[in-house]
């Protein structure tokens, strides 16, 4: 009698672990990231203080795996010569990467990365720009993620100005170095430019953008957002799928709501 209620129980265990494993492996398969962009305002807050606790809680509520920040000061006297980048990883239990696009006050302006992979490779591509504007970057990481995958992750930040020129040239110059390499690639950040601008047109011959498979998110200014310059993009087309979409509007951590975007890469 428990010879055979043995057996059973050994039969049933063989048939029904396997389908169990079979399960889990296809969801660890599943190729999925979270990417978040955040404009950070060189640290202040909407307030005129200096807070990033406020920032980090933003970024740790999110729980991204990839962090693009815009308007990161590395020792400049207004952010009390601290280096930002490190300041927002340590407080995420991240990694980081800073390009500098100028140097400012004492210190650097430019773009900050953070991950939560490993960094195998990273580069500041330096962005076109006229002479009496500000130079700009474009902060490029290459990471392996959970699934084996490696991919490219970049931040960058677009001129401000009405006046469109330079980021025309700076997103041709994007389309130029950043598309046609081996590994699928993510460009988040500020774009300082609303769909279908012209900037944004030339961008969207390249890569996918995601608003375009959610929903419209406006993420300027942050206490009444009424423009969307803060995008997800992605490169192949045909190799990510947006899972999901949001805006993170802290009226005090920045004046741009931060914009969190699941993709998943895909065969």
């Amino acid at each position: 009698m428990a010879r055979k209620f043995a057996i059973r129980v050994l039969l049933i265990l063989t048939l029904y672990f396997p389908m169990q494993l079979s399960a889990q492996q296809q969801s660890q398969e599943r190729k999925i990231v979270r990417v978040l962009t955040f404009n950070i305002l060189h640290g202040a807050t909407t307030k005129g203080d200096f807070n990033l606790d406020v920032l980090s809680d933003v970024i740790n509520k999110a729980n991204p795996d990839f962090v693009a920040l815009q308007e990161v000061d590395f020792k400049t006297k207004r952010a009390r010569n601290l280096d930002l980048t490190t300041e927002l990883a340590q407080r995420t239990g991240m990694t980081s990467y800073y390009a500098r696009a100028m140097d400012y006050d004492g210190g650097a302006y430019g773009e900050g990365v953070l991950s939560k992979r490993p960094i195998l490779a990273a580069r500041n591509v330096a962005l076109p720009h006229q002479p009496n504007s500000e130079p700009r970057a474009a902060a490029e990481i290459t990471v392996v993620i959970t699934s084996g995958d490696t991919i490219r992750f970049i931040g960058t930040h677009l001129d401000h100005l009405k006046d469109s020129k330079d980021r025309m040239m700076q997103v041709e110059e994007i389309n130029k170095k950043l598309v046609d390499i081996p590994y699928p690639a993510i460009l988040v950040g500020d774009l300082n430019d609303i769909p279908e601008s012209k900037p944004i047109t030339i961008l969207e011959s390249k890569w996918g953008a995601a608003y375009k498979d959610t929903k419209l998110e406006y993420t300027f200014p942050s206490d009444a957002p009424r423009a969307k310059i803060d995008y997800v993009m992605y490169t192949p087309k045909n190799r990510w799928k947006v899972l999901e979409a949001e805006t993170i509007c802290d009226e005090i951590a920045s004046d741009h709501c931060a914009y969190l975007v699941v993709l998943e890469l895909v065969q």
